[in-house]
């Protein structure tokens, strides 16, 4: 790259970091990408920090040490993760989008490529410290889902599937019971896709009961992966504690309650936004 004016390198350094979230880079792979003495750029890179932490981007976390460098940690801003969370539930409300069996129709906002940034952003908020090795999620909803959130913690995605493809080699799959309608089904992995034990993120859709969660638990237990989070777009509250199969979750929104027969769906933001750090945004907010 040719030498820059400071401004000129501020703006590439910026967009730089962005695009390697949670990737350590060292100074000296700075000072030679930008031909600039490294005093320089440890000046660029305070008035980056400064910036990232002030307007709310994330973190740029600074290692010393040989091995030092710094590492650009995204986050999303807890005014702007429940605006857009309680735009999702306004959606999510309306009575067409009521399905059979206490459903909701999803697929054109799992579509919709803003809100799975955003999404995705949020869940990289959420698991930030987990530095995970993988995604790993069922198909086919959770896929988009998924590689948004893989995008922001820069790792791979690793898709369960519910049927054996001769595509994927050889494979090792489980049976598992369905938590809400209580029947027996398969899910498989190809044995290539994940490395033995890797510390991995679940990412799913929706999440009645928890079969479905609780079937790639066990199917990544045969890997002796370590699930370190769990995290759901949208959680139903019409299941009850001691039928929920999973109690450690991260879920974005909340089916409070659905009446087919009145054609009537609340829904809330999830227990992401529990935290004290959303208490002051959620004053004067419709639930």
């Amino acid at each position: 790259m040719k030498k820059l004016r400071r401004s000129a390198r501020l703006v590439e350094m910026t967009q730089y970091l962005l695009a390697r979230p949670h990737m350590l880079i060292s100074l000296s792979a700075f000072s030679e990408r930008y031909r600039s003495a490294k005093s320089s750029i440890s000046e660029d890179l305070a008035i980056v920090r400064e910036v990232f932490e002030t307007e709310g981007i994330g973190e740029l976390r600074t290692y010393s040490g040989a091995a030092g460098g710094v590492r650009f940690v995204p986050r999303m801003r807890p005014d702007r993760a429940l605006e857009r969370i309680g735009g999702v539930c306004r959606q999510l409300e309306d009575p067409d989008r009521l399905l059979p069996g206490g459903y909701l129709y999803m697929a054109d906002l799992l579509g919709e490529p803003s809100l799975l940034r955003d999404t995705g952003l949020m869940f990289a908020t959420a698991f930030a410290g987990l530095e995970p090795d993988a995604i790993v999620t069922v198909e086919t909803k959770g896929i988009p889902l998924a590689c948004a959130t893989a995008q922001f913690l820069n790792v791979p995605v690793v898709i369960a599937r519910r049927d054996q493809k001769v595509t994927e080699g050889s494979t090792v799959s489980i049976n598992y019971v369905s938590g809400s309608s209580k029947r027996i089904q398969t899910m498989s992995l190809a044995r290539r896709a994940l490395k033995e034990g890797s510390r991995v993120l679940i990412i799913d859709d929706f999440m009645k009961a928890g079969g479905t969660i609780r079937g790639m638990i066990d199917l990544l237990g045969e890997f002796r992966a370590v699930v370190g989070g769990v995290g759901v777009f949208v959680e139903s509250g019409a299941v009850g504690a001691g039928e929920r199969l999973l109690s450690d979750y991260v879920s974005l929104a909340r089916l409070e309650e659905v009446d087919e027969k009145n054609r009537l769906v609340r829904v809330r933001p999830g227990n992401f936004f529990d935290s004290p750090e959303f208490s002051r945004f959620r004053e004067n907010k419709p639930e």
